[in-house]
């Protein structure tokens, strides 16, 4: 049960062996994710291993969620063909609380041993040069991004060398005997094992866990790329995201994130409709699905403005657009530029371009701001 879903399990029957030893020594197993929080805000791709964890929990072990706060200024390279932005402090503590408390919308919080990496990782030179001698720059290397990197002569920070070595101490430091991650993490957490046996500690076991496809069906689900479902987004926004995703990748949404399969007697559009229904009920509960499910077939069915509307009030004379839709919906700046250069911004059901982004206030007075296909506010000056 433990090993479903997982596309690898290593090394071959570790799991078994751990779960053997820690019923012969009467203990539970540590269990360890480790999560950098580099933005604020769980998607259903985070959920994929975060159901794996409460698995875990369900079967009596110790899940240790580490947050990043000191790998989080290095920047995790996987995946990456450049060097990660670098975040304040500021901001990484403050993506760290948020991301605990949506974490417990999957986790038991009562049955998690939740750590900050910057506990053991504010460590003195000589700590950091004995580390630095475990593996080598060719090992290292042999990293599918940094090696794609170097053969490419695209820069590779010497920070960022160092990342899976930091994350991999981190297997040291909380005593792990199992390790999760996605397969895009599968060098870090092999890595852990490495580093816990030249501290004399059993090296741990790995699984990695499918990456989940984003609403374009394409592309990993991902905030930066615009195509990810918030586990805090409000319901109908989960439910009208989840109904925009390919037919050909709903069965691999229902396997991860609900472990089961669509009802082969009904329509692909139905199996969506079960589909997004069961993931807002999972986050809210089943009257919030009722409820999306309705909003979206007044929007989708009958193509109406919803009977209620929630109002925004204006601030100023004159209102920059980039900075309304970023106050009105939580967006960043950048993805409202994105989405007005996109043509997904409406006044009144008219599409807003990026060219006047500066309005008088008087001019919004009343007017429905529309962005995407279900998200209103309703202007007031």
């Amino acid at each position: 049960m433990l090993e479903r879903n997982a596309v690898e399990a290593l090394p071959t029957g570790g799991l078994e062996a751990k779960l053997r030893l820690a019923e012969a020594e009467g203990r539970p197993l540590r269990i360890k994710l480790g999560i950098d929080p580099t933005a604020p805000d769980i998607h259903l791709g985070h959920t994929v291993v975060l159901s794996k964890l409460r698995e875990f929990q369900d079967a009596g072990h110790t899940v240790v969620l580490i947050l990043g706060d000191y790998t989080a200024r290095v920047g995790d390279p996987s995946g990456r063909s450049k060097t990660r932005p670098e975040l304040s402090v500021d901001e990484i503590d403050a993506n760290a609380a948020t991301f605990q408390e949506q974490a417990f919308k999957v986790l038991d919080a009562d049955r998690v041993e939740v750590r900050r990496n910057s506990e053991w990782l504010d460590m003195s030179m000589m700590e950091l040069f004995k580390l630095m001698r475990i593996p080598t720059v060719a090992q290292l290397l042999e990293r599918e991004d940094f090696s794609k990197r170097y053969s490419e002569g695209s820069p590779i920070a010497l920070l960022e060398l160092l990342y899976p070595l930091l994350q991999a101490y981190d297997s040291v430091a909380v005593q792990a005997d199992v390790e999760l991650g996605g397969t895009d993490q599968k060098f870090n957490l092999l890595l852990g094992r490495d580093i816990q046996t030249a501290h004399d500690e059993p090296p741990q076991t790995i699984i990695t866990m499918p990456i989940l496809p984003g609403v374009d069906g394409v592309r990993r689900m991902g905030k930066s790329l615009g195509n990810h479902i918030g586990v805090t987004e409000p319901p109908e926004e989960i439910f009208g995201k989840t109904m925009s995703i390919p037919d050909e990748v709903m069965p691999l949404y229902y396997d991860l994130l609900l472990a089961s399969e669509p009802d082969s007697a009904l329509p692909p559009v139905q199996q969506k409709r079960e589909l997004a229904k069961a993931i807002v009920a999972r986050f809210y509960d089943e009257s919030a699905a009722d409820a999306a499910e309705a909003h979206f077939d007044k929007l989708f069915k009958s193509h109406d403005i919803p009977d209620e509307i929630e109002d925004f009030a204006l601030s100023g004379e004159e209102i920059h657009l980039p900075a309304l839709l970023a106050d009105a919906f939580g967006l960043s700046r950048s993805e409202a530029r994105r989405l007005l250069e996109q043509g997904g911004v409406s006044l009144d059901g008219e599409v807003v371009g990026n060219v006047a982004l500066d309005i008088p206030a008087t001019e919004l007075e009343g007017r429905v701001l529309k962005v995407g296909k279900r998200r209103f506010k309703r202007l007031r000056a």
